[in-house]
């Protein structure tokens, strides 16, 4: 017998509200079930594979870290409660909670979750780090930690962290998910599977995951936080949809079958906002939409490891294409005013750093033309055609900028990508003129600027930019403990990056999130994350 995917999910929703406790249909609709979409699917609930916003925003129901971030992107407690700095900025003491407690499972006697304890901080950090396990985000203590015991619990509410040079980002960095603390018993117990059977101490512990289908999230009866004398979550639980086609999710919202979709697509924009980027009138009773900015920067990226006969390894081509293309109209056109145009460098509005008097590019045809012909080029004259890789996401937008760029004569052809291909030629180095963009991994402006220090590998370095003034004063800004010094530092190094213009900047990003009426407690934040602890629906 063959079932549809509605009576598929149906069938499964019956199962979650079973499985939560063994309700009837009559009292289902007692519970209060948040139900978001999700149109990339989610590849593991294991932390230290939450590379993308799929699997960061499941882990983030799942699994706690030392710190987190509130909404104006400040580091605060979690499952650390307090925390000390060394004067040298070498060793942070972590002070923890005795309260939190890992998910019931049957990786624990008696199926009870145990109290966690610092040893389960060095265990998840160590693990994050051994090779065996090749976590994506293996990366964030690369070059940073002592060799000998960088994680050390010196008592079961204690914790150390030992670093070889100070590196003020190191909070923000333990703030991202794949510094989630887990426990050995349920990786040892599991193996592989860890991925699809997580224990973590979130709001959230898992009930069900039908693989590109649907995710079931059931209430966490021991979490420790609360508000005022309620303990956290105040939803019973969450239902995660993988609809990959971003117009039927939008269907699905405005049926009333979805509290939540994030993000813009062309084929809905013009139905849900105005010209302005703001909700259109009619819909302002019926949905909401949460805006602000967000640490995203949108480009076009060079790979400068090119031949020299290729046009683009010319500074003054790539300023031309710079100058060449209004930001302002293709905003306007293509995404309604959602975004900012980059015009100040490649760090994005939300950071201190940013600033107008950091001056980039603007639309400036004639500018754009004088740079081509003394670059040679008099009206595109004798420049080869360009290939621009991309992938169907972004076709409308390269497809706008191209456009305009053959006023200036300058011939680009647009070839499209698998996203998953386009990251590995990238990687490789195999496509010269590439569509690309850096969200931040933590609210400090070394994010941005590690993309384009040349003792890095692709990734962050995809454009194999190589320049020894700027790898000065990113190692200087690393050992500023001033803020405002280290601001005109990066200011320095973004003024920079935009005079020798390894990336066509595109725009800053914002985001975009339409829910229910009825959902309360959302909050915005410019790493886009979803925290769900505090969500309600009335």
């Amino acid at each position: 017998m063959r079932f549809s995917f509605p009576l598929l999910i149906a069938i499964s929703v019956s199962f979650f509200f079973l499985a939560c406790g063994g309700e009837t249909q009559e009292n289902t609709s007692k519970k209060s079930i948040f139900h978001y979409n999700q149109p990339n699917p989610i590849t593991s609930l294991d932390p230290v594979f939450a590379k993308s916003q799929n699997n960061i925003w499941a882990c983030d129901h799942l699994y706690n870290r030392l710190v987190e971030l509130d909404d104006n992107l400040n580091v605060i407690p979690a499952i650390a409660k307090s925390w000390t700095v060394s004067d040298d900025g070498l060793v942070y003491t972590f002070n923890l909670r005795d309260d939190i407690y890992f998910h019931d499972n049957d990786a624990f006697p008696d199926q009870k979750g145990r109290q966690l304890v610092a040893e389960d901080v060095v265990y998840s950090f160590n693990r994050l780090i051994d090779p065996k396990v090749a976590s994506p985000g293996s990366w964030i203590f690369q070059n940073k930690l002592v060799t000998s015991e960088p994680f050390k619990a010196i008592s079961p509410t204690q914790f150390e962290l030992r670093l070889k040079e100070a590196f003020r980002p190191i909070l923000g960095i333990l703030s991202m998910h794949y510094c989630s603390i887990v426990p050995k018993e349920a990786v040892d117990q599991y193996g592989d599977r860890f991925r699809s059977n997580p224990v973590g101490t979130g709001p959230f512990q898992l009930k069900k995951w039908l693989e590109n289908q649907s995710l079931f999230l059931a209430k966490n009866p021991n979490y420790f936080e609360k508000e005022g004398s309620r303990t956290l979550p105040y939803l019973d639980g969450v239902r995660v949809s993988f609809i990959g086609d971003k117009k039927s999710a939008f269907l699905e919202l405005m049926g009333n079958k979805l509290d939540l979709i994030s993000g813009l697509e062309s084929s809905y924009t013009n139905e849900l906002l105005n010209a302005n980027g703001n909700l259109k009138a009619d819909l302002n009773s019926k949905i909401q939409f949460l805006k602000s900015p967000f640490l995203n920067t949108e480009y076009l990226g060079i790979n400068l490891n090119l031949n020299q006969v290729n046009p683009l390894a010319k500074k003054k081509v790539r300023q031309a294409l710079n100058y060449g293309f209004d930001r302002k109209l293709m905003l306007q056109k293509l995404r309604n005013n959602v975004g900012t145009p980059a015009q100040s460098g490649f760090v994005p509005k939300g950071l201190p750093s940013y600033s107008t008097t950091v001056k980039g590019y603007s639309y400036q045809i004639d500018k754009a033309r004088q740079l081509l012909a003394e670059a040679g080029f008099p009206n595109g004259e004798g420049l080869p055609r360009i290939e621009l890789y991309t992938n169907k996401d972004y076709l409308d937008l390269c497809t706008f900028i191209v456009r305009q760029w053959e006023d200036l004569g300058i011939k680009v052809q647009i070839e499209v990508l698998e996203s998953a291909t386009l990251r590995n030629k990238m990687t490789k180095g195999e496509v010269p003129f590439f569509r690309a963009s850096w969200i931040a991994d933590y609210p400090d402006e070394e994010s941005y600027f590690t993309v384009f220090y040349s003792k890095n590998p692709a990734p962050p370095n995809y454009t194999r930019f190589n320049n020894a003034q700027f790898d000065a004063l990113y190692e200087q800004a690393l050992q500023e403990n001033d803020d405002q010094k280290r601001q005109a530092i990066y200011q320095k190094m973004d003024q920079l990056i935009i005079e020798e213009a390894p990336v066509i900047f595109l725009f800053y990003d914002e985001t975009a999130l339409f829910a229910q009426k009825n959902i309360k407690g959302l909050s915005k934040n410019a790493l886009n994350l979803l925290a769900l602890k505090r969500v309600k629906k009335d």
